[in-house]
């Protein structure tokens, strides 16, 4: 294993059960007390598909990061690619649970039409610094 651990295309796709990550209903009970989900249809159904979407990709990266034996403290880029750039603030609203102090550096880029469907929202890299010297 090298220093640098490279991800690109993360996206809201449970492998497991082979499904798009639509809402709260498909994310942990933690993450969505964590989110605000609040119960009401209205408020929920508006955001509820970026938050979680945001929080299982960024829950990925963090397990992979984890795995290889690092922290999230270890990424130093992302790249975030958004269907609807109106989406940004809800997603930054979520990358602050996984990144409290100082967030990695950051691009973002709204490619609506590079998607691989309708429901998939976001897309993100991430780039870590994990030396094996520790």
């Amino acid at each position: 294993m090298g220093d640098f651990v490279f991800m690109s295309g993360v996206i809201a796709v449970d492998p497991d059960a082979q499904r798009i990550v639509r809402g709260y209903a498909d994310i942990p009970d933690h993450a969505r007390t964590a989110l605000g989900e609040t119960g009401e249809f209205s408020v929920d159904y508006k955001e509820g598909p970026i938050l979680a979407q945001s929080w299982y990709v960024l829950d990925r990266i963090r397990q992979t990061i984890e795995s290889a034996g690092g922290q999230m403290s270890d990424v130093f880029k992302l790249v975030q690619y958004f269907r609807n750039l109106d989406h940004f603030p809800y997603y930054n609203r979520v990358r602050k649970l996984f990144f409290p102090q100082d967030p990695p550096v950051s691009t973002v880029v709204e490619v609506s039409g590079l998607m691989p469907c309708d429901d998939m929202l976001i897309e993100v890299e991430a780039t870590a610094y994990l030396p094996q010297s520790r």
